[in-house]
């Protein structure tokens, strides 16, 4: 790095984001290891699933916060001594499981708080007081469990000043009939695809090969804790990094191995030059068009179109073939190194775009579904694996590691919209024109352009809330 580039970068030493690593089995593992690598999968899916079961409703919300009442109750249960689950992954289960409830009570708590804005039968003061009981959870309890409301005194006052201008009953009977509806408690987990590990249950390190020829080498690897006490597996690795970190494996039995996820802190980085705002259209052949015609990722249509027609014909094989075919471990392995080689080149060209148009902003329209029925089959499968949803989760990535605010404006006729007035135009092929104003440009830029304009006049995918809601966020949060 350069001096004026170091002038220009100041590192935050306190903000981090996360980023997931992977490390991989050097060779495959025996067919006993991988059973009993299986074996903890099946077990940890099954406490998961009892923990759904036992905890995913409305009487058990009093209970997910913390969360050790239901570490306590589930000690007690005596599942563990029946599966003889060791303690490392026993409770790392059950705090799996609960992080899922949690979460599917915050996506209930999204869709009713939605509804409750989109109602036009219920007051101004009505809405104000529901969200209030769903964004405090001692509040939403004791709604739904028809208990009292009993919550610390500064917003205990907070409360008391809401529920006089409202009919309280009434609005816990809406409230309990929207949770009813909407709130799905069927959380299962049907397939055993891996469990997470706390540094307990594994260490890094080398252990001694002995050969033929008497002659020993080193191999390095991880050890992990299996259900036998004081028994290991140990997994030979492609790399010769350690780290102290809860794990996460993911494991592979069709080709006996393992993938390991590894979250990491990385620092975040303040660029002093990145100062523009920038619009972007995303498609297939050109994965990134910026509104002023730069282009990132022209080869993205080729790789994409590479791993494309390698798994339709792979496809159309297999089925011919199915009766006689004995697996698909040649199609997967080449199947990830294209994937992986797609993956590399988003990673390059995002990066190259983010130094060269130094964005302080960018605008990104809300990208559409992969459905397009009727249309041609072949644009319909090519549409359908499209890699949208990894490109956007990797520019996110990116901007949060950059400190780059990444803002997502409406989607719905952003293609169509001309730029430069703001009629309805058309486009063939890949040029826009628009009749209303003889405007004439590339469909891409145009689109970027109207991503650009639509970001500055905050015409975005998301609702904002009233300064009186966001001054009694605050005192929430505190």
């Amino acid at each position: 790095m350069g001096k004026k580039q170091k002038e220009n970068l100041d590192i935050d030493q306190k903000e981090t984001v996360c980023r997931t690593l992977h490390q991989y089995n050097k060779e495959p593992l025996s067919d006993e290891d991988m059973r009993k690598l299986q074996e903890i999968a099946e077990d940890y899916r099954r406490i998961k699933n009892y923990v759904y079961t036992r905890y995913g409703g409305v009487g058990s919300l009093s209970k997910l916060y913390p969360g050790y009442t239901v570490q306590n109750e589930m000690t007690a249960s005596g599942l563990r001594a029946d599966l003889s689950m060791p303690s490392v992954y026993f409770y790392r289960a059950i705090f799996d499981a609960l992080g899922d409830i949690k979460s599917q009570w915050a996506r209930t708590k999204t869709k009713i708080g939605s509804l409750i804005a989109q109602n036009e039968n219920l007051l101004p003061q009505e809405k104000h007081y529901l969200r209030f009981l769903i964004r405090v959870n001692n509040a939403f309890d004791a709604a739904l469990n028809q208990k009292p409301i009993q919550l610390p005194q500064e917003i205990q006052v907070k409360y008391e000043e809401l529920a006089s201008q409202v009919d309280v009953e009434k609005m816990h009977r809406y409230l309990c009939r929207q949770v009813r509806k909407y709130h799905v408690r069927n959380l299962c987990t049907d397939k055993a695809a891996g469990f997470f590990i706390t540094g307990h249950a594994y260490r890094y390190g080398i252990e001694k090969e002995r050969h033929q020829d008497k002659s020993v080498s080193d191999r390095y690897g991880i050890f992990i804790a299996t259900k036998e006490n004081r028994k290991r597996v140990f997994i030979p690795l492609t790399d010769n990094n350690a780290y102290e970190k809860q794990l996460y494996i993911k494991l592979k039995p069709e080709e006996n191995g393992i993938e390991i996820h590894i979250p990491v802190q990385i620092k975040v980085r303040i660029h002093r030059d990145y100062l523009n705002e920038i619009g972007l259209s995303v498609g297939i052949w050109g994965m990134f068009t910026t509104h002023e015609g730069h282009i990132y990722g022209e080869q993205f249509g080729k790789l994409h179109g590479e791993l494309t027609e390698y798994i339709s014909k792979a496809n159309v094989s297999y089925r011919r073939e199915k009766n006689n075919n004995v697996g698909r471990k040649k199609y997967k392995a080449r199947k990830a190194k294209l994937d992986a080689k797609l993956e590399t080149y988003i990673n390059q060209e995002i990066n190259r775009m983010l130094e060269q148009e130094k964005p302080k902003i960018i605008y990104l329209p809300k990208l559409p579904g992969n459905s397009m029925g009727g249309y041609n089959k072949k644009i319909n499968y090519s549409i359908g694996i499209w890699k949208k949803g990894l490109i956007k989760q990797r520019l996110q990535q990116k901007c949060t590691q950059h400190t780059i605010e990444l803002v997502e404006v409406f989607g719905k006729g952003i293609s169509t919209e001309c730029s430069n007035c703001g009629a309805v135009g058309a486009y063939s092929k890949d040029t826009f024109f628009c009749s209303n104003c003889g405007y004439e440009t590339d469909k891409k830029i145009n689109a970027a352009k109207n991503a650009l304009k639509r970001g500055q006049t905050q015409y975005l995918n998301k609702a904002f809330v009233s300064g009186e809601e966001a001054e009694m966020e605050q005192i929430i949060q505190k």
